[in-house]
């Protein structure tokens, strides 16, 4: 016999979300069966990160050639990031729609995601002329505030359609900043 360790997986996922999972996949397989040029021009993404206001050099980056007996360069200690905001950014195949950045310590809400996807709206109709009357569908994840009656509620009445996205599912987030 050997020793092994267990294999770390994030989640344990229950038979529900296993089901969930592959009817999410199924139903965007059925709708890249209709017409798969199609549906990867109407999907528009969106997600959200953290910006700092610098980003510390690595020790790797900051390595330099220097010849053997002198002295090494010196490094001095980078203060700490100033600040960081909140970028809530939307795109589709062809680039960036929309970009909002919130404050440190701001919590984005239901209301306050309702408004963007009206500002997300007025960017479609200005930014890619005809994409709206073709049909948009958002791929967002499954956050808090994604899922809030009140944002589920003004992306209906805007005239969204929704992507389904299974509960737990980070890697299969639309994108990794």
């Amino acid at each position: 016999m050997t020793k092994v360790s267990a294999r770390w997986v994030p989640r344990m996922f229950t038979p529900l979300q296993k089901q969930q999972r592959v009817e999410a996949s199924k139903h965007f397989l059925d709708l890249c069966d209709e017409d798969p040029t199609h549906i990867l021009e109407q999907i528009l993404t969106g997600d959200e990160t953290w910006v700092h206001h610098f980003e510390p050099e690595s020790k790797q980056e900051s390595m330099q050639w220097h010849k053997k007996g002198t002295l090494p360069p010196k490094k001095f200690k980078v203060s700490e990031s100033v600040g960081k905001l909140m970028a809530t950014i939307f795109w589709d195949f062809e680039g960036i729609l929309l970009v909002d950045y919130k404050e440190k310590g701001v919590a984005i809400t239901g209301e306050y995601y309702s408004e963007l996807l009206e500002q997300l709206k007025e960017a479609i109709k200005e930014k890619r002329r005809g994409k709206w009357a073709k049909g948009v569908l958002l791929l967002q994840d499954d956050a808090p505030v994604h899922k809030s009656k009140v944002a589920m509620a003004a992306q209906h009445m805007r005239g969204f359609e929704s992507l389904v996205h299974p509960p737990y599912s980070s890697f299969l987030a639309p994108s990794d900043y």
